[in-house]
């Protein structure tokens, strides 16, 4: 962390904050409200360009830009926007 262009205490603001909006995101994804994942990805986004541009270890951080990849192509899948529609919660409720 020394090594990096952000002094401490931004970055350790930075991982707390993010670490709350991911919170906040993944609770609205279960509750299939959309912008849950348009936040998470929008802060994923921003927290790697960021990343990309003060980190002094770059490759390290390659593992979770695969990962958000992986995470991002199944949230748009076509029964992932279906959920978020409104139309997957209702007809799950049914089923039950």
């Amino acid at each position: 962390m020394a090594k990096n262009l952000l002094p401490i205490p931004v970055q350790f603001a930075m991982l707390y904050g993010g670490l709350f909006i991911t919170i906040v995101a993944g609770i609205a994804m279960l509750k299939g409200m959309n912008w849950g994942r348009f936040l998470y990805v929008i802060w994923s986004v921003v927290g790697f360009l960021i990343g990309f541009t003060t980190s002094p270890m770059k490759a390290a951080m390659i593992p979770g830009l695969v990962v958000f990849g992986i995470f991002t192509f199944f949230l748009f899948r076509p029964k992932a926007n279906e959920y978020f529609s409104g139309k997957g919660i209702a007809s799950d409720a049914q089923s039950i």
